[in-house]
């Protein structure tokens, strides 16, 4: 799987999750940090799984840890994200 594509899962889970934690009367969200490290291959055919978990929900910023793993369960990348509220 290739890199970009990765990156645009967790990028969806992360927004995501963050979207559905804001409190009421916030516009909306934007990723204002994103580190990736990539630890695996993801080989074509192979299904990839991502489970986003928040490591911080504040009132103007979360901060999610997001893994993604093949079929086999290793891990193919961990990604911390920041989420600003606006």
């Amino acid at each position: 799987m290739h890199g970009g594509a990765i990156m645009t899962f967790v990028h969806a889970l992360g927004a995501i999750g963050a979207f559905m934690n804001l409190s009421e009367g916030a516009n909306g969200t934007t990723t204002i940090e994103s580190k990736t490290n990539f630890l695996g291959a993801a080989p074509e055919g192979d299904i990839v799984t991502g489970e986003t978990t928040p490591v911080r929900i504040g009132r103007r910023l979360s901060v999610w840890q997001t893994r993604i793993t093949r079929g086999d369960g290793k891990l193919v990348a961990l990604v911390t994200q920041s989420q600003m509220v606006l």
